[in-house]
């Protein structure tokens, strides 16, 4: 019974971890013009993470983690699509 009782807010510690990483690497993406770079990829995991932040706000955690994942997944594409234009630019 203890291990349930301390495993009911699980769920939701991992969806904060994981959305707040998503979260960070779509401010990094954002500072570094994916919207215009990798507009595709930056939009994507907007998306998700805006969906992910829905499913949690209505306790699916496990969905919204999982969501999560993913617009933490296409942030860092989207990054990296941007560091390689400003790259390109400046050759």
């Amino acid at each position: 019974m203890a291990v349930g009782v301390a495993c009911l807010g699980c769920g939701n510690t991992l969806y904060a971890i994981q959305a707040n990483a998503a979260a960070s690497r779509l401010e990094e993406a954002e500072a570094l013009g994916a919207a215009q770079y990798a507009a595709y990829e930056y939009y994507l995991a907007k998306a998700h993470l805006e969906k992910a932040q829905s499913e949690a706000a209505e306790a699916d955690y496990g969905d919204a983690t999982q969501l999560a994942s993913i617009a933490e997944e296409k942030a860092q594409e989207a990054i990296e699509l941007a560091r390689a234009a400003h790259k390109g630019a400046g050759r």
